[in-house]
């Protein structure tokens, strides 16, 4: 009667498991609807079902650090070089060495532990009114604070992890000083006080309100593809193609420390990094492949080309404490 028992008891636990042993948790910062078209294609393909848990990035790093041993994630996804870069900082993702990713993921588009991998590559570069400003008057960053353009920038405010990740990058290349100094100059030329947005700042390029600023290129891809903008005389150029090249960021994702399926976690992340998924992973918002083997979605591909910036992308993590305290110090807020 106890072996009955003890039998029944075994087959109620085996029955009662809520996911099979290849189902994964994916713990996301990128927004869903942008996410969820992959896991459904993912589903669709390999029968392989994935539980989404939806929040920021800071919040989602710290539910990881919580849950230590038991928590069910097996997959980060999230964005800027910076939050992948803090998460490895807090011991929440695990090292991945696989001849896949690192045959379609360049270098610099990953962490160079193998902890992270970016999917999809943005750039933060510059915009301009095209009825107040030649592409011949501008070339970099650092010129956008020369007198020239007093009372004519727009920039997002400094709290934007986008801009931050910027400075960093511009720390590493130009140096402590000499980037305060470029900050310094952004902010003596601003035409108005920092905006809560990209999008919002793009409009004042648009309706004239400034003459330039910086901004992450899908912003602009959304902003125009949207009937009541498309006439907006806002035009697209690539900053530094002269020295360091465009400044571009990643979302990327990671297998979590401990991960329950690491083995499929790896698939996935494989996945990903393939012609299909690109596209998919990318093109939904208006970005680049990371893959290069990968052409971008015609509407993106039509920006035209560019020398992009190839220092790691960990060091706007790696700098990112100091670019929030020189953007201080600066006066950006």
């Amino acid at each position: 009667m106890k072996k009955l028992l003890l039998t029944c008891g075994l087959l109620a636990a085996v029955t009662a498991t809520p996911t099979l042993a290849d189902d994964l948790v994916i713990y996301s910062s990128r927004g869903e609807h942008l996410i969820k078209p992959i896991i459904e294609k993912y589903t669709a393909q390999t029968g392989i079902k994935i539980k989404l848990v939806s929040d920021k990035a800071e919040p989602l790093i710290a539910k990881l650090q919580a849950e230590g041993k038991s928590s069910p994630a097996d997959i980060l996804i999230t964005v800027d070089g910076g939050n992948l870069w803090q998460a490895t900082q807090r011991g929440v993702l695990q090292p991945v060495n696989s001849a896949v990713l690192n045959k379609n993921i360049p270098t610099h588009l990953r962490d160079p532990k193998g902890q992270w991998f970016g999917f999809s590559v943005r750039a933060r570069t510059i915009f301009y009114n095209t009825t107040k400003v030649k592409p011949s008057q501008l070339s970099t960053y650092q010129d956008l604070a020369s007198d020239k353009w007093k009372g004519k920038l727009c920039v997002r405010t400094s709290k934007a992890v986008y801009n931050q990740s910027l400075v960093a990058m511009m720390i590493s290349h130009d140096g402590a000083k000499n980037t305060e100094k470029t900050v310094k100059g952004w902010v003596n030329n601003l035409a108005q006080a920092p905006f809560a947005n990209d999008t919002e700042m793009l409009k004042a390029i648009g309706d004239g309100r400034c003459d330039i600023g910086i901004s992450n290129t899908y912003y602009y891809g959304r902003l125009m593809k949207q009937k009541e903008n498309a006439h907006l005389p806002i035009g697209i150029f690539w900053a530094n193609q002269n020295n360091t090249g465009v400044h571009v960021n990643v979302s990327g994702a990671g297998v979590t420390r401990y991960a329950p399926h690491r083995e499929a976690a790896v698939k996935f992340l494989e996945w990903l990094s393939g012609a299909e998924a690109q596209n998919l992973f990318a093109d939904l918002n208006m970005e680049f492949p990371a893959n290069p083997a990968i052409k971008p979605d015609p509407a993106v591909a039509a920006w035209g080309t560019f020398k992009a910036d190839t220092l790691n992308v960990s060091n706007t993590g790696v700098k990112q404490r100091e670019a929030v305290m020189l953007m201080n110090k600066a006066g950006y807020r």
